[in-house]
């Protein structure tokens, strides 16, 4: 015994020996598993995030778009078919109206083609989703032979009683529903997107005025429900001293003005005549930036009479808080005018709040008020237009000549701001000059580059 003991010390001292002489130990460690296919793995989570990528939500509101443009554009050629047959002269507004319907028919043309392509590709990307989600089911069931200690068995386990547990206190605990909806309330629902054009034709004076503003009445005289305004800036892009009135759709695009022009003042510009693109019309009243002035302009249209509301001190105008993109500025845009359910409101930007967006309503009445006032986060000259909805004030930016994009929202109501909001605007010409919601019939009136061009509003 005493023999086998001294053997083993020795033994040993001889290994301790060696490990200090060489300072490493080697072991030989054998793996009766099979490796894991990492490539294998990283393959199927490309697979899946291209699948994630290419079904978006986006996808579906566009073919939603799409069949609601439709829906949209048909009752409206009806019904300009139906006024030509009642008011048909035989002469020049008998031309004129058959040229219109003829745009129509050929925009709806181009609009069921359209829907037949996007409907085809979603057909084919559905097919190929579906192969490719069976493909990756099954790859997924080799992989998981590989999961011997059924690690992931039970982090599935887990998961599924979470939920339920989740569920059950969910029961005890009733979430209390907010006592006031969302985005103040709008009884439409939420603003989700808009459609393609509805409405996209040149401006009766032509590619020389690129600036200008046009739009329908929230708030018209009886009889004037279905009637148009559109201001252009006739004198250097800038200023302009008359509203010109159509009393149909089809009379704003075939550029035929009955009531013709009412002039604000019969020199342009001088005291009280328009500054800026940015007008909307409420109440059979205009609004808009007077002339060299950090003020609001109000022009009755019937007693042809001007009342101001001088703006908070430090308000910039003449130029110097414009909307701009990187490539440009918009020159004359320090005030945005803007019309929504609840009337009318401008938005500016002042020395006080380093150039941030600021707005307020604007109470009717005489003399013209400046009601509740707030304060935003987003920089102006990040901005290139904005208009309200609902009590909501939203922003777009500049994304290329063919998108601009709704980015930005305040709700007046809870004071809410938002970044991320993502609606895209396709666009006819490079730049959008106004944009003017109305809240008769959901539709943004957008003037861009001397075009006409308006989009439905869909609210969820």
């Amino acid at each position: 015994m005493k023999l086998y003991a001294i053997a083993f010390q020795c033994a040993l001292f001889t290994l301790v020996e060696q490990a200090t002489r060489h300072d490493s130990c080697v072991c030989e460690l054998t793996n009766s598993e099979q490796r894991f296919p990492h490539d294998k793995l990283s393959t199927v989570e490309d697979n899946a995030s291209e699948c994630n990528s290419n079904i978006t939500s986006q996808k579906t509101m566009e073919l939603e778009s799409l069949l609601l443009g439709l829906e949209r554009r048909l009752p409206q050629l009806q019904e300009d078919v139906a006024i030509l047959e009642r008011e048909n002269d035989g002469e020049l507004y008998g031309a004129l109206s058959l040229q219109v319907i003829e745009n129509e028919m050929r925009d709806i043309m181009q609009l069921i083609e359209k829907l037949n392509s996007t409907t085809l590709g979603h057909q084919r990307l559905i097919s190929d989703t579906t192969q490719k989600v069976e493909d990756l089911k099954a790859e997924m069931e080799q992989l998981e032979k590989y999961d011997t200690m059924q690690v992931v068995k039970r982090q599935e386990a887990s998961k599924l009683l979470q939920r339920e547990l989740g569920q059950c206190l969910k029961g005890l605990y009733p979430t209390s529903q907010p006592t006031q909806p969302p985005h103040g309330g709008c009884p439409h629902g939420q603003f989700v997107n808009i459609t393609e054009p509805d409405v996209n034709t040149l401006s009766e004076y032509g590619n020389s005025h690129k600036y200008g503003a046009w739009g329908q009445d929230p708030k018209p005289e009886a009889g004037k429900e279905r009637w148009y305004w559109l201001v252009v800036m006739t004198s250097g892009n800038r200023y302009s001293n008359y509203v010109r009135r159509y009393s149909s759709k089809s009379s704003l695009i075939a550029g035929v003005s009955v009531p013709g022009n009412v002039q604000i003042h019969s020199t342009n510009p001088t005291t009280n005549t328009i500054q800026g693109p940015n007008v909307v019309m409420y109440g059979e009243a205009l609004y808009y930036n007077c002339y060299n002035q950090d003020a609001v302009c109000r022009f009755n249209l019937t007693t042809k009479t001007v009342t101001t509301l001088q703006l908070p001190k430090g308000t910039r105008f003449n130029s110097k808080g414009n909307f701009c993109h990187l490539e440009e500025c918009y020159p004359f845009t320090d005030m945005d005018l803007a019309t929504d359910e609840s009337g009318v409101w401008v938005i500016y930007t002042t020395t006080q709040d380093f150039g941030n967006l600021v707005l307020s309503k604007v109470e009717e009445g005489e003399p013209l008020s400046l009601g509740q006032t707030w304060h935003t986060s987003v920089y102006k000259q990040a901005v290139t237009n904005t208009f309200m909805a609902c009590g909501v004030l939203y922003a777009t930016r500049y994304v290329n000549k063919g998108t601009e994009e709704i980015f930005y929202s305040f709700d007046t109501a809870t004071g809410a701001e938002r970044f991320n909001i993502g609606i895209f605007i396709f666009k006819m010409a490079p730049n959008i000059y106004a944009l003017n919601y109305s809240p008769v019939d959901q539709m943004l009136h957008a003037y861009s580059d001397a075009y006409m061009v308006s989009y439905k509003v869909l609210f969820e």
